[in-house]
């Protein structure tokens, strides 16, 4: 029979285990669901190149990109899956081994994973990305991009907020000397 005090332990251990899995594999569920609902709504209601709506500066702009970040590597499309494949592989094992210990690293890191499956779907589909977020002076792009970006800040964020620090040289010295 098990104590109460083993019960407890077991139960935090499974928490500790399942919740940073659901909320990794939520996150990168919900991004990937969004950016292939809104990429397919603009392919859907909007012609290639349309804008809309007129002289706002934050507008819908459908357009494709077969090369990578800001049109580098145009038409290199099976490099670029190739590499995303290497690179989804990076996002997993970044998950398995983050930098700190916290909640926001398996959501930041899920973000990431389903914006560049978001991409991926597109690429190995259609053979390119369908872009239609447009700011002035800035290239357009989509939700799985700023999913990256957003979760490659966070991610960074909460590394300076979260990880944990060595102590100073100082009191490594002092512990050194009472050992």
């Amino acid at each position: 029979m098990r104590t109460a005090e083993a019960m407890n332990t077991s139960t935090a251990t499974s928490t500790a285990t399942w919740l940073p899995r659901a909320l990794f594999l939520g996150a990168a569920v919900i991004v990937l669901a969004l950016d292939q609902a809104t990429k397919g709504l603009v392919r859907t209601f909007m012609d290639r190149g349309e804008t809309w709506p007129d002289g706002w500066p934050i507008r819908l702009h459908h357009v494709t990109n077969t090369g990578a970040a800001f049109g580098i590597l145009k038409d290199q499309t099976g490099f670029l899956i190739v590499t995303t494949v290497i690179g989804l592989a990076a996002i997993y094992l970044y998950y398995r081994y983050p930098p700190f210990d916290h909640l926001v690293a398996p959501i930041a890191i899920g973000m990431m994973l389903g914006g560049a499956m978001g991409n991926l779907v597109d690429r190995v589909r259609l053979g390119r990305v369908t872009d239609f977020i447009d700011f002035p002076f800035w290239p357009s792009f989509n939700v799985a991009d700023s999913s990256i970006t957003i979760g490659i800040a966070v991610l960074l964020l909460g590394y300076v907020l979260f990880a944990e620090r060595p102590p100073p040289k100082a009191e490594r010295e002092d512990a050194g000397a009472d050992g």
